[in-house]
């Protein structure tokens, strides 16, 4: 087998079960997990009668760059979320199964093992940037996202000689776990960082239409780009998916769009790969990449949750104020994690993901998610309330 498979570390969601195991908890009280990013809303119907209407194309072998119609349809919805003067259907977009299995290819197919390859990744992060870094004979660079820097990356502290060994650069905006926002100077800095050192910039912005200010949405890679008139996207590449978008995660679709010099060998890269999306999902896509009123509604609804569990939180537990995605990131009273999350589940069968289980020990040898657990608001009003109602009487109750 593949020795660089044991240099992969243990999912979070194994450690968690590891961590609750032998615990029991009230059996008066209903499990109400705020733990995966699953979200629980209903999936955008049309595209589920869209995928009925084309039921019959499961026969058909599908194509790796996808159907026109769609890259046409995804083209057309990046271009006006993000005011950008147009994407090449044919050259800078590909369809994909959703961004975690494009995120992990794509590094695949770029890191170039015969030079220093490392890969820069927000520090706490999704697992899946490490591990397709170290799958791919890379070295992960984890950039810290605490408090004092809005726990977004702070691009100052990565000396010269160390950006000169970097080959790509993970951005998670809105961030996950944390849901800060990267302000489109940020993009830019690194947009100027990358032309420097020469090094690819990734930006996974699965939670993009996930946002708690309707008149304020969050800025884009792409849109960075447009803004400096860049718009051939060199070196640069974005993956959104309709997973939180249409509520939509077993679909699997998104797309990575960009830089056509890189969408061009990573599309020979996925020939070989055998990950092509079967067409009746490419119909269903389409419905749902060109309607965005179930986009609003969907946003609607986690506002109203935001709005409700904040309140009931906000005189127990400290957290950053809320901008995207739908996750809460609040620091623990005592600031062990794991042994809040243990606790909490044993008193209140409520469980959540300690935040050190996302996060590495840094060159300054801390962990900046440790101390802190991600809340995911993800079920509908009623169970996430009563889920935050526990955790408060279950704070109150320890201090």
């Amino acid at each position: 087998m593949n020795p660089d498979l044991d240099a992969l570390k243990p999912y979070p969601f194994e450690k968690l079960a590891a961590l609750k195991a032998g615990v029991a908890p009230p059996e008066g009280l209903a499990h109400i997990p705020l733990t995966i990013g699953e979200p629980q809303h209903a999936p955008f119907a049309a595209a589920l009668e869209t995928l009925q209407v084309h039921q019959q194309a499961f026969a058909r072998y599908p194509a790796t760059a996808g159907i026109p119609e769609l890259r046409q349809a995804i083209a057309g919805w990046a271009t006006r979320r993000f005011g950008l003067e147009g994407l090449d259907a044919e050259r800078q977009v590909l369809p994909v199964n959703g961004t975690r299995e494009a995120i992990f290819a794509f590094v695949q197919a770029a890191l170039d093992r015969t030079r220093p390859a490392r890969v820069a990744v927000p520090n706490p992060f999704y697992q899946i940037y490490e591990g397709a870094t170290l799958l791919a004979g890379g070295q992960p660079l984890y950039l810290d996202c605490r408090a004092e820097n809005g726990f977004r990356p702070d691009l100052d502290a990565v000396p010269a000689d160390t950006w000169r060994e970097v080959q790509i650069v993970f951005l998670c905006s809105p961030g996950n776990p944390t849901g800060a926002v990267t302000p489109q100077a940020e993009f830019e800095k690194l947009i100027a960082l990358a032309d420097e050192h020469d090094f690819i910039i990734a930006s996974d912005e699965c939670y993009s239409e996930l946002y708690l200010d309707e008149a304020a949405p969050p800025p884009g890679l792409l849109e960075a780009c447009a803004a400096i008139g860049r718009h051939d996207y060199r070196r640069c590449l974005v993956f959104h998916s309709l997973s939180k978008r249409s509520n939509l995660p077993g679909l699997r679709s998104g797309f990575v769009a960009g830089d056509a010099e890189l969408i061009a060998p990573f599309k020979r890269y996925r020939t070989y790969h055998g990950c092509a999306m079967s067409l009746p999902l490419q119909h269903a896509s389409i419905t749902a990449w060109n309607d965005e009123s179930h986009v609003r509604a969907n946003r609607d609804a986690y506002r109203e949750k935001f709005a409700a569990v904040t309140e009931i939180l906000a005189p127990v537990l400290e957290f950053p104020a809320p901008e995207a995605s739908f996750y809460l990131w609040p620091a623990v009273p005592d600031g062990d994690d794991e042994a809040f999350t243990r606790a909490l589940f044993a008193a209140e069968h409520v469980s959540v993901l300690p935040g050190s289980y996302m996060g590495r020990e840094s060159a300054g040898g801390a962990n900046p998610g440790r101390g802190r657990v991600r809340l995911a608001l993800v079920a509908e009003v009623a169970a996430t309330l009563e889920a935050a109602q526990r955790i408060r009487r279950f704070v109150e109750r320890s201090s």
